[in-house]
């Protein structure tokens, strides 16, 4: 097999010997360029499989350089040299499609670890699993998932309860070059402000009442992998400085350790509550929130994912029992539920169908839906109140078509529906 070749761009010539060294270590062969133009006549002839650009080039910006391969050389890696604390820099080149980032002085392990999983990308990024669904939302959402599988970016994914936000993540790592390293997700809710901070970095035997052994961190144990800090808007304040530094510097202190730890893990986080409002009214730290939120993916609700709810469904159901199968009356009401839960309402709902269903096929009343006007209440949908939301629903479609001209795809766009949703709910509700 033929060597990795790695394009590298700086002026310095003392710079480029160190990293055209270190590479050539690692047995990558390199070619170098003290420029822009230099660097795109080589990215325009030679396939390379990593390039390392200084920020600051004679003839131009190394992040003019990122965004121009994205469009001209979108299968190389980039990563980009920093000045020493230059974090808005290295958070615009991350945004910008860089792949990582590496401040100065240069510190080679962590130049060799970022190099190594550069190479691994191409290995992962056609394989591991797939999300269901055939909305254009979900294609959206797969074409990001497979964008930022590569980079080593923060990633902040965003969603309402139940739309599968830790799957999401997981498939981030699963695709990307750390996927043979652990997986490691924590609810940040769920764990005692008291403990956190052992919890987080791991303590030594003795360094507080109780511990009896040394203990490693969950940071520690996504070594080589990644964090996911679900739910991270219920982090306290104290921690979340404590968690900034560590994204900055890379290092963690265990409680009672007398010098800090180098870690290599990537962070990916996710909340259901609006971290921007959150830094505004000062219980979420603006600092911290602009180094998770490198990159933002956004989970759509069920509601708005069309079709791919009946498709959903039906493979829940053959999971969960293949001989089970949904009438023609739930498929309706499937489509016409707004789902507040999400998928995770979904399964549920379909699991208890499957229990109560008679014959083989789930009817509308076996799914037991909840009305939407009183959360947490389990009503059958042809009741007293179903029917007054009938009336609103009727009424309220109503008004979309006159104000359409009778254009059903406007709409059904005006109330936030798919076609097939407003096809549906105009045949269930009888309006001629």
């Amino acid at each position: 097999m033929n060597q990795p070749l790695a394009l590298v761009i700086d002026d310095e010539p003392d710079i480029c010997e160190l990293l055209t060294l270190t590479l050539g270590r690692m047995n990558i062969d390199s070619k170098s360029a003290v420029d822009v133009a230099g660097a795109k006549t080589l990215l325009k002839k030679h396939r390379f499989d990593i390039c390392l650009t200084d920020m600051r080039l004679p003839d131009g910006d190394g992040l003019d350089l990122v965004d121009w391969m994205q469009t001209h050389a979108p299968s190389v890696p980039v990563a980009v040299i920093t000045a020493h604390g230059n974090v808005e820099t290295a958070v615009q080149a991350l945004k910008l499609g860089a792949f990582d980032f590496i401040s100065k002085p240069l510190d080679l392990n962590n130049l060799r670890n970022i190099v190594a999983n550069a190479l691994r990308v191409d290995a992962r990024e056609s394989h591991g699993p797939k999300l269901l669904g055939e909305s254009q939302q979900m294609n959206d959402l797969r074409e990001m998932i497979h964008r930022v599988a590569r980079s080593q970016a923060p990633v902040h994914i965003t969603g309402e309860s139940g739309t599968g936000k830790e799957l999401v993540a997981r498939l981030i790592h699963d695709s990307g070059p750390r996927a043979e390293g652990p997986f490691v997700p924590v609810n940040c809710g769920a764990i005692p402000a008291e403990l956190m901070e052992s919890e987080f970095f791991g303590h030594r035997k003795g360094s507080f009442t109780g511990a009896i052994n040394d203990k490693a961190g969950l940071l520690q144990c996504a070594e080589d992998g990644t964090l996911f800090l679900d739910e991270i808007a219920d982090l306290p304040l104290p921690m979340q400085v404590k968690l900034l530094r560590v994204i900055q510097e890379k290092k963690v202190r265990p409680v009672g350790a007398s010098r800090e730890e180098s870690v290599d893990v990537r962070i990916l986080s996710a909340t259901h509550q609006n971290l921007s409002e959150m830094v505004a009214s000062n219980e979420f730290r603006e600092d911290l929130y602009y180094r998770i939120n490198v990159i933002e993916l956004h989970v759509p609700a069920l509601r708005e994912r069309g079709d791919d709810i009946l498709l959903l469904a039906d493979h829940i159901l053959h999971r969960l029992n293949g001989k089970v199968s949904l009438g023609e009356d739930a498929r309706t009401a499937l489509l016409a539920y707004s789902f507040p839960g999400n998928v995770r309402e979904l399964e549920n709902m379909l699991e208890r169908a499957v229990t109560m269903c008679l014959g083989g096929t789930i009817t509308a009343k076996d799914l037991n839906m909840r009305d939407p006007s009183e959360p947490g209440t389990a009503t059958a949908p042809l009741g007293r109140l179903g029917e007054q939301v009938d009336d609103v629903q009727r009424q309220a479609i109503v008004d979309a078509l006159e104000k359409t001209r009778y254009n059903k795809t406007a709409a059904a766009k005006l109330l936030g529906l798919s076609f097939r949703q407003l096809r549906y709910r105009i045949k269930k509700l009888g309006i001629e």
